[in-house]
């Protein structure tokens, strides 16, 4: 069996690499090739070319890389017709996957397969109908998404969240983590601004305004930053003069289980995080960390966006578990001195998001077949005999 897998972000990549271990473990003869991180290519994907380069977020700020964009889809479908697949998956990053399956389509029969549902619950629900023209079946994270697609006329199934397959943090590994940042037993804030660049430069300076304010009474707490390898050094320029003395977590040197290993400790170690939207409330959420969640976008992006979201929430653990437990500062509500409130807040009754964190837990997978495993069952279950 042959699979032309594409992602384009960290969490595509985590979603991937489950995913491809799955289809290892039910066809050990399968064969991968296509664009991947780190985590993919431990699997066995040699990727065309880096998966760095496709993670742009943002309507506006797509732009300056839109010709390269553009020919690395026309590349990577010609590199999915000359190989003839038995299956193309294309992972999130919808904006460039599904234009790599249109071109796939208008040539070919190749099945193909998109893991992660679009938001369509959220914001342009047209796109499911769109996306049904060039996707035969969905793969999708969250328990509620399925009938969205069946109405559109694709095939869908949900396959449960990798981030409950996910080992929790123990107190070794948590005094290791500790030990070899130097931190002693000081209270710790985790601040994760985002894995993609134009995220982190619009919200590195925010988050670190917003810290400022929040630690002048407590001297003695540090700040974490955990960094995805490819913003390492961009992240440790933004920090460089945060308060908190802080560390900037770089997994560069270290094999992809060690990487994660270290993630997860230092989000079991913190006593708060400062997040930006996306899959990330759900791996603090895991560990159960309480959190508050920032973000904003380009000026032109927010003035879209503001007329096109249909929701009062972003964050998954608040839609997962049908509460309003993790509170949000979000476009206009993104400035330092609001942050900093909520903080002080939720700092203040640390315990009020643990509940609504366990039910997004039980109610993504926790304790069932591992996800990259039912994921791996769906594609192999739906294709032709």
């Amino acid at each position: 069996m042959r699979v032309f897998l594409v992602a384009g972000e960290p969490s595509g990549d985590r979603l991937g690499a489950a995913l491809m271990e799955g289809l290892k473990a039910l066809v050990p003869e399968v064969q991968f090739d296509g664009v991947g991180g780190p985590l993919m290519q431990a699997q066995g994907l040699t990727s065309r070319f880096p998966m760095s380069e496709l993670s742009v977020m943002g309507l506006v700020e797509v732009l300056p890389k839109f010709f390269q964009l553009k020919r690395r889809i026309a590349e990577t479908a010609e590199a999915v017709l000359d190989t003839q697949p038995d299956v193309l998956i294309t992972i999130d990053s919808p904006d460039f996957s599904l234009r790599v399956a249109k071109l796939v389509k208008a040539s070919s029969n190749i099945r193909t397969v998109h893991y992660v549902a679009p938001s369509v619950w959220a914001w342009r629900p047209g796109r499911a109908d769109k996306m049904a023209k060039v996707i035969d079946h969905v793969l999708a994270l969250l328990p509620f998404e399925p009938p969205y697609m069946e109405r559109a006329g694709m095939e869908c199934d949900f396959v449960g969240h990798p981030v409950v397959n996910e080992p929790i943090a123990s107190d070794q590994d948590i005094r290791k983590f500790r030990a070899d940042h130097d931190l002693g037993d000081a209270p710790i804030i985790l601040a994760l601004p985002g894995s993609r660049r134009g995220e982190v430069e619009r919200l590195a300076p925010v988050f670190g305004a917003a810290l400022q304010e929040f630690l002048e009474d407590r001297p003695e707490t540090r700040v974490v930053v955990p960094a995805v390898a490819h913003m390492v050094d961009a992240v440790a320029e933004h920090v460089r003069d945060w308060p908190g003395r802080s560390v900037v977590v770089d997994p560069r040197e270290l094999a992809s289980d060690e990487a994660q290993l270290q993630k997860r400790a230092a989000f079991a170690a913190a006593d708060l995080a400062l997040a930006a939207s996306g899959t990330v409330s759900l791996e603090l959420a895991a560990q159960a960390t309480p959190m508050v969640i920032a973000y904003n976008l380009n000026w032109l992006t927010t003035l879209i966006a503001k007329r096109m979201v249909q929701l009062d929430t972003v964050t998954l653990v608040n839609l997962v578990s049908d509460t309003r437990a993790v509170p949000e500062c979000l476009l206009d509500e993104c400035q330092p001195q609001k942050i900093a409130a909520v903080l002080e807040r939720v700092a203040a009754t640390p315990d009020a998001q643990h509940q609504a964190m366990a039910i997004t837990m039980e109610r993504l997978g926790q304790g069932g077949e591992a996800p990259g495993l039912r994921a791996a069952k769906a594609v192999l279950d739906r294709m032709p005999r």
